[in-house]
């Protein structure tokens, strides 16, 4: 049995929900992975009203499309960001703009009340982002002194271990997308990400390996590295294009320029290697959605996500369940 395919709604969210819902399924997606933004799913809310989530359920179910997992990655990257500045306002009301402790101390009681809106809708997985408060000390200079890096993840387990008490009492897992200006962007923050908060369960990894190809990591290495962490899983891509004039690091020069040294493009555009990711996915038996993360500056998005579900569907396979060789015992 192959995994669902779905399409997050983060890229959406200036269309209402229905209109998104009716497009998927047009398209012939399994479901959506809900953003927590526009009209899309309103986390508070559904934490305090299960009628409202029966209401999202039903929205979806009119377009015979289901819900595995919501997101919460904005407002989970104002809970470690440091400063909290101008570019965090655009996440909050007008209320809160301008108001960093405000800011930051509303992201904390809004991710922890996600738990409760997923049992509400029904769902065991969260995605989102932790934001960082070291991210910028990545490259080590000025020289590294490594209690500023100790400090950050410190700092990072003491806001996150009380949200993922809330996560643990609802037997909900958060899944962090691994991620640059995270707490965790590659294989070995993520490793210290999970020490830091004494491995515990409720706290896992959103893999995304459009994040990770232009790195240089090894996407199937990374799960099965963590492969009792793998919580949900974006199907994303990236192209690296460095031409001897762009750098890898990208210049300060935002994307869908062609002068980055890489740039995000639709699934089956780029350099990631996806057989390999679901032979890994398989050996690990992850059974959950493959959820479609559309992001191309280049390609228009309907076309883009069109696409992305019928490639999807394409390289998605189920394990053998026999040795190829079987038929030669007798």
């Amino acid at each position: 049995m192959t995994r669902p395919v779905t399409l997050f709604t983060g890229q959406w969210a200036d269309l209402p929900l229905e209109t998104v819902a009716q497009k998927a399924s047009e398209w012939g997606y399994d479901g959506l992975e809900l953003c927590s933004w526009g009209d899309h799913f309103d986390v508070l809310r559904a934490a305090n009203d299960k009628g409202y989530c029966n209401e999202r359920r039903s929205l979806l179910e009119k377009y015979n499309l289901n819900v595995y997992a919501f997101s919460i990655h904005l407002m989970g990257q104002l809970v470690c960001d440091e400063p909290l500045d101008e570019r965090h306002d655009a996440f909050v009301g007008p209320e809160l703009r301008g108001k960093p402790d405000a800011i930051r101390q509303a992201a904390i009681e809004f991710c922890k009340a996600a738990p409760l809106a997923a049992k509400n809708l029904g769902v065991d997985v969260v995605t989102g982002f932790t934001g960082s408060p070291i991210w910028h000390l990545w490259f080590p200079f000025p020289p590294q002194v490594p209690a500023q890096v100790e400090a950050g993840f410190r700092k990072f387990a003491e806001r996150w271990n009380p949200i993922l008490d809330e996560f643990g009492k609802r037997g909900i897992r958060f899944a962090l997308e691994v991620h640059p200006s995270e707490i965790a962007y590659d294989f070995y923050t993520a490793e210290r990400a999970l020490a830091a908060i004494g491995r515990r369960k409720e706290f896992g990894f959103n893999f995304d390996p459009s994040h990770l190809v232009w790195q240089g990591i090894d996407s199937a290495k990374f799960i099965y590295h963590f492969a009792d962490r793998i919580y949900h899983v974006h199907v994303k891509d990236a192209k690296v294009t460095v031409d001897g004039e762009s750098g890898i690091l990208s210049s300060h020069i935002n994307f869908g320029d062609r002068k980055r040294g890489w740039d995000f493009v639709s699934p089956g555009h780029g350099d990631v290697e996806f057989e390999p990711i679901i032979r890994a996915l398989n050996r690990i038996g992850y059974q959950g959605p493959l959820s479609v993360e559309w992001e191309d500056s280049g390609m228009d998005r309907f076309h883009g996500a069109a696409e992305a579900v019928r490639l999807v569907r394409g390289w998605d396979f189920a394990p053998s369940a026999q040795a190829f060789d079987a038929a030669f015992n007798r």
